[in-house]
């Protein structure tokens, strides 16, 4: 299938290295022009050099933090004119809610709410103007089952789905689409990191707690970037123009759930 999105412009963020990059490697395998994101220069360069060599698309790397003002003027400059946006910021740390102080929760929001409505807003005029934009926020499968240690996060993530099932109604008639993302367990270093502190607090090795992790999931198996960056890669596609405002989750079967 051709997506239709060659000579597109992508600004993706968080695209060194996980979802952020399967992402970028996906648009980049249909034709699409990326700007890729993150705050590690090295792993950055690493990332778009790949990039360029297998697809041959034109490829920028801003070294940012994009949760900053500053961070999102100097990806904004490298890419002023963005017709795809994918949305994406690591989340808070875990935790016990009666830790947590108000600044905590003030850097949870400013990452992963305050960010995405900044770069929509920042974009999306200039989108529906040229009657064609894509934006993608990659959240967390927590907005639909919450989990109880991810209390910044499940907050913040939901204020952000709030937002946007409002106003992707209102630019979808101009052909501009906004939906979310919502992973599960994918084998990513975050993933391995907090199984491995998870194993170290329990006596385990972290090689039996990642054992146990996946046979909890129905598909037997975690998650990996590839596949979640095809899933964007088509929600950007003009095969995708009547989908907005949705909250798809991509979790092997996890969430047990209808609806």
């Amino acid at each position: 299938m051709d997506f239709g999105i060659a000579g597109k412009n992508a600004l993706v963020c968080g695209a060194s290295k996980g979802l952020g990059r399967g992402c970028a490697d996906a648009l980049a395998a249909e034709g699409v022009n990326v700007t890729l994101v993150a705050r590690g220069a090295e792993a950055l360069e690493t990332a778009a050099e790949e990039i360029r060599q297998k697809t041959g698309v034109k490829v920028t790397a801003v070294a940012c933090d994009i949760t900053t003002a500053d961070g999102r003027a100097q990806a904004l400059a490298a890419c002023p004119q963005p017709d795809i946006l994918i949305n994406n910021a690591g989340g808070p740390p875990p935790g016990d809610f009666r830790n947590w102080n108000r600044d905590d929760w003030i850097a949870a929001i400013d990452a992963n709410m305050l960010t995405p409505i900044e770069l929509i807003k920042a974009t999306v005029d200039g989108m529906m103007a040229r009657r064609f934009g894509r934006i993608v926020n990659i959240t967390s499968s927590a907005v639909k089952a919450p989990i109880d240690a991810l209390g910044l996060s499940n907050g913040a993530r939901a204020g952000l789905t709030g937002f946007v099932a409002g106003v992707a109604r209102k630019t979808v008639a101009s052909n501009v689409t906004i939906n979310n993302l919502l992973p599960g367990a994918f084998e990513t270093d975050r993933l391995m990191k907090n199984i491995a502190n998870t194993a170290a607090s329990a006596g385990k090795r972290p090689e039996e707690a990642a054992d146990a992790r996946r046979r909890g999931i129905p598909a037997q198996r975690f998650g990996n970037a590839a596949e979640f960056g095809a899933v964007c890669a088509f929600l950007c596609s003009v095969h995708a123009g009547y989908m907005t405002g949705q909250n798809v989750l991509l979790d092997g079967g996890n969430y047990p759930g209808t609806f």
